[in-house]
């Protein structure tokens, strides 16, 4: 289909911008905006437009605060300016159709549906147009109640006329953030540069200018109604982007608040990163780890360190993806694996997963199984760790056991995590193979 210009004869003119705009966005699918709009109170009976709200606010929770005026109604008005909008108000109308090859339609539209336009003429001929042929359609002006942009509408009792600021907030669905984290690992140790990105995500339909920004980091309890209204619609070298930070972090109620200490422009559709906080050194262990109930032959890579100040960090982090790399002797980087770290408050631990060990094997065979009575059983298993690097490593083997259960025998002191997890910590010389025993009773 050919692309339709549409003429208008009458354009609408918004009667108020917002000058001084704050915006919060949570990580669910939400964002506060708070905006400062200047008006010119009435005395009497007027009303007062904001233009340019998010095409996704959630009506009921607009707050509007102006001095001596009493607030009659409120509207929200999203019936927006279309073609096929356009079309629907013209129906039984008069409109002109320009097509490709220059002919001029002009009639009464009786219909739009479907893939035709029908047309009647002053002397009564119905004439059926092609979209595919037209190029223009002429509107005598705009219909009642269409807008160009979501616009928010009060009927007012103005007690006292005069100029003022009036302060409008509303939630909106379609914004949401999170972090990002690059973490390049040591050549000779396990120590890493991490840095951190917050990639905040517009789909709410407005854009905001110039806004004050502040994330805010926790799961915020949001109550979702049944007839709630529908939503309409590189590899970076950690090392080498040495910024300083862009946000002022601070405990918030029981979540976390980071805000950007300069001003920012949201727009519609569109993807934002900024820089979280300066890249550190964190103090970092390699650790491999077999659970047998998740990767029965696989032994996975943990990359582990302490959310601490002594460590290199300290401070909250957000959730996020973090992706790491590793320098080769070409001095490139090179991606090594990823992992989705949850909200993480400082002084707690923090792991990374970054894949399966290559050269490290391990197989859980059942070697004996015995029924002692009808709810006693005995079972005995072998656990092969085999080390086919050059360098000695130590396995940590994570068992789950379930029910009222007791070690008989092992080959390998183990320690009991908590009523169903026991580990060992197994040494596994390089190019070596070691075997641990044990035997179970349980009920």
């Amino acid at each position: 289909m050919k692309l339709i210009t549409t003429i208008l004869a009458v354009l609408i003119t918004v009667t108020c911008y917002a000058q001084d705009v704050s915006v919060t966005v949570y990580n669910q699918n939400l964002g506060l905006i708070k905006e400062i709009r200047p008006i010119s109170v009435e005395r009497g009976a007027f009303t007062f437009e904001a233009a340019d709200v998010a095409a996704q606010i959630d009506p009921t929770s607009v707050h509007l605060k102006l001095d001596n005026v009493s607030i009659l109604d409120q509207d929200f008005e999203y019936d927006l300016v279309s073609r096929t909008r356009l079309l629907e108000r013209y129906l039984d109308q008069k409109i002109e159709v320009f097509t490709d090859k220059g002919d001029l339609f002009e009639g009464k539209l009786l219909s739009a549906s479907g893939s035709q336009l029908i047309l009647q003429s002053k002397d009564g001929q119905v004439q059926i147009i092609s979209p595919d042929a037209v190029r223009d359609i002429r509107f005598g002006e705009l219909p009642g109640g269409l807008r160009t942009r979501p616009t928010l509408v009060w009927s007012l009792i103005g007690h006292k006329s005069g100029k003022q600021n009036a302060e409008l907030s509303y939630l909106t669905h379609g914004m949401t953030w999170h972090a990002e984290y690059v973490a390049v690992i040591s050549d000779k140790t396990d120590d890493l540069d991490l840095s951190s990105w917050v990639s905040i995500e517009n789909r709410s339909g407005a854009t905001y200018k110039n806004a004050k920004l502040k994330l805010m980091a926790g799961d915020v309890k949001l109550v979702h109604d049944r007839e709630q209204f529908a939503e309409m619609m590189t590899t970076m070298d950690a090392r080498t982007q040495r910024k300083a930070p862009a946000f002022e972090e601070k405990a918030f109620y029981e979540y976390h608040l980071y805000t950007l200490q300069r001003p920012t422009t949201l727009k519609d559709l569109q993807t934002k990163q900024i820089s979280l906080f300066d890249p550190v050194t964190v103090q970092a262990k390699r650790e491999y780890i077999f659970e047998p109930q998740k990767s029965p032959k696989k032994v996975m890579v943990n990359l582990v360190f302490e959310n601490e100040k002594k460590a290199g960090l300290g401070i909250p982090l957000p959730a996020g993806k973090v992706r790491v790399y590793q320098q080769d002797d070409d001095n490139s980087l090179e991606f090594i694996g990823e992992d989705r770290i949850e909200h993480t408050p400082k002084d707690e631990e923090v792991r990374i997963v970054t894949g399966s060990a290559f050269d490290l094997t391990a197989e859980k065979k059942t070697t004996d199984m015995k029924r002692l009575t009808d709810r006693v059983r005995e079972e005995a298993y072998s656990i092969s760790l085999r080390n086919h690097k050059d360098k000695n490593v130590t396995i940590s083997v994570i068992e789950k056991i379930w029910g009222d259960w007791e070690i008989l025998e092992k080959s390998h002191q183990y320690v009991k995590k908590n009523a169903t997890t026991i580990e060992f910590q197994v040494p596994v010389a390089a190019g070596k193979e070691t075997v641990i025993t044990y035997r179970v009773r349980r009920k």
